[in-house]
């Protein structure tokens, strides 16, 4: 499953600086997660200090949706 980041993300960047696939994609309010990317390691849920970032069995469906959708559309946070 892979991870997805919900609206408490403040955009510091942790996640995207420890995801060893680069499945982070800033947009404007914060940084989603692109599900065909995400290889489920975790380590990204680990780091982030605001708790934004969980699985998506775990998280709301609008929530992985919006992450789908805006991975498609925003540029890759480690660009």
């Amino acid at each position: 499953m892979p991870s997805v980041v919900n609206s408490s993300c403040i955009k510091c960047r942790a996640c995207a600086s420890v995801c060893p696939v680069d499945a982070f994609h800033e947009c404007q309010d914060q940084l989603v997660v692109d599900p065909d990317v995400c290889i489920d390691c975790g380590v990204c849920i680990s780091e982030c200090p605001q708790e934004a970032i969980s699985n998506d069995a775990d998280a709301a469906p609008e929530v992985v949706k919006f992450n789908a959708e805006q991975a498609k559309i925003c540029p890759n946070a480690n660009d």
